[in-house]
């Protein structure tokens, strides 16, 4: 087996509107229009997708670092701007212990985003 390319991520909410103001609206993630048979939503991440369903969300194994537990990382151009957004949005923000340029924040279920700054991507 070869594989050549991670195409989704499947995350579970509760609150479909509440992940989608998230998602569509702090992370600013463009919306993949498209009809689905049950409650849910997808986002497209240059050529990379997330999907939102809804279900229940398990809790944290290591609530005091966020970054030890199941979370997706995403590549940001500016870490300093989206840490000031996702603060003006009143979310939790919690730095990287790596030294990296990097901070963790959690959606309103409590998934675990990991924002990370990659010089060189656009």
């Amino acid at each position: 087996m070869q594989v050549l390319k991670c195409l989704h991520t499947a995350i579970l909410v509760r609150d479909l509107a509440q992940a989608e103001q998230f998602y569509g609206t702090v992370l600013g993630l463009p919306k993949v229009n498209r009809v689905l048979r049950f409650p849910g939503i997808w986002y497209d991440i240059g050529g990379y997708q997330l999907h939102l369903m809804v279900g229940s969300v398990p809790e944290l194994e290591n609530p005091e670092k966020w970054g030890r537990n199941r979370h997706i990382a995403f590549a940001v151009a500016d870490l300093a701007a989206a840490q000031a957004r996702l603060a003006a949005h009143g979310c939790v923000i919690q730095a990287s212990a790596s030294g990296r340029a990097a901070l963790f924040t959690q959606d309103p279920d409590g998934n675990v985003i990991e924002l990370s700054q990659i010089e060189g991507i656009k």
